[in-house]
C-alpha cells in the first residue's frame, strides 16, 4: 500500500535535512545518493497528492492545506507572495493572499489550545539572532528546527533552492506548464546571474545549473549557522516557542538574545 502523503512529506523532511547535512560534511557522493532518493519520494507525494479519491470538481481543499502543499514543494520558509504563485502554477483550487493573512496566528491558537492535534501546523520561521517570528515567512512544523531558522545567507540560500524544487516539478510535469509556471521560472531566472540562455531566453536547465552553482557558494555556512542557532532554540525554548517564535519584548527585556 502506497505511504500517505503525510508519511512522504516527513521522509522529504527528513532527506532534506540529510542532504544538508552531507554537503556541510563535504561528502559529495552521500549528497547526489540522498537527492536522487530525494527525487524519488517527492514524485511518490506529487502522485499521492494529485490523484484525487474524488472528482476534482467536488473536492473543497481547506486553505491550510493548500498552503502546505505549496509549501511541501519549496521545502523552505516563504512568503505569502510565493506560495500563492506555486500554488497557481501546480496545483488547483482558489487561494487568494486575503486567506494567508491571519493563518499562523490561526494555527498558533488552535495549537496552543490543543497541541498536537493535527498532523502539522503552519507556523512562523524563526530569526537567528533573536529566536523570534521572521516577518512574512511560514513554515511547516514537521520540519527540522535548521530549516524553519533563517541566519543572514537564508535568505539568497532558500531563494536559490526554491528556485532549484521548482524546475524540479516543471521537469515532473506530463504536460506543457502553464502560464503561472512558466512565470514563476521567470521571477527565478531573473534574480540567479547566467540563469538566462542567449537573447533572454529562459529554459529550466539553465535555470536550475544556475541556481545550482550559486548555491554550492553559500550553503555550507548557511547549514552550519542555522544548525548552531537550531541547537540553541531547543535547549532554550518550549515546543510552542520553537513552533511560533519568541515574543521580541521578552527578548529586549532581559537585555540578551536567546
Amino acid at each position: 500500500m502506497p505511504d500517505s502523503p503525510d508519511l512522504l512529506e516527513q521522509r522529504i523532511s527528513d532527506l532534506r535535512s540529510d542532504v544538508r547535512r552531507a554537503v556541510a560534511d563535504g561528502d559529495r557522493m552521500r549528497a547526489r545518493e540522498l537527492r536522487a532518493e530525494l527525487r524519488r519520494t517527492e514524485q511518490a507525494w506529487d502522485a499521492a497528492v494529485m490523484a484525487p479519491a474524488v472528482p476534482e470538481q467536488a473536492r473543497v481543499i481547506p486553505v491550510r492545506d493548500q498552503v502546505h502543499h505549496a509549501l511541501t514543494l519549496l521545502g523552505v520558509p516563504a512568503a505569502p507572495k510565493l506560495i500563492l504563485s506555486v500554488h497557481e502554477a501546480f496545483f488547483t483550487g482558489e487561494l487568494a493572499s486575503s486567506q494567508l493573512t491571519s493563518l499562523r496566528r490561526d494555527e498558533e491558537r488552535s495549537f496552543r489550545s490543543a497541541p498536537n492535534t493535527r498532523p502539522f501546523y503552519l507556523c512562523a520561521a524563526l530569526t537567528a539572532d533573536l529566536l523570534a517570528p521572521a516577518r512574512g515567512l511560514l513554515t511547516v512544523s514537521t520540519w527540522a528546527l535548521s530549516t524553519r531558522v533563517v541566519g543572514p545567507l537564508s535568505p539568497r540560500v532558500d531563494f536559490l533552492t526554491a528556485a532549484l524544487r521548482v524546475t524540479e516539478q516543471l521537469e515532473r510535469l506530463d504536460a506543457e506548464p502553464n502560464a503561472a509556471a512558466k512565470r514563476l521560472l521567470w521571477r527565478f531566472a531573473a534574480g540567479i546571474p547566467r540563469a538566462t540562455g542567449p537573447h533572454g531566453a529562459v529554459e529550466v536547465s539553465g535555470v536550475r545549473a544556475a541556481a545550482h552553482a550559486e548555491l554550492d557558494v553559500h550553503l555550507t555556512d548557511d547549514t552550519a549557522f542555522r544548525e548552531q542557532a537550531a541547537d540553541r532554540a531547543a535547549r532554550q525554548l518550549d515546543l510552542p516557542t520553537q513552533l511560533f517564535g519568541a515574543r521580541l519584548s521578552s527578548a529586549r527585556a532581559t537585555g540578551t538574545h536567546l
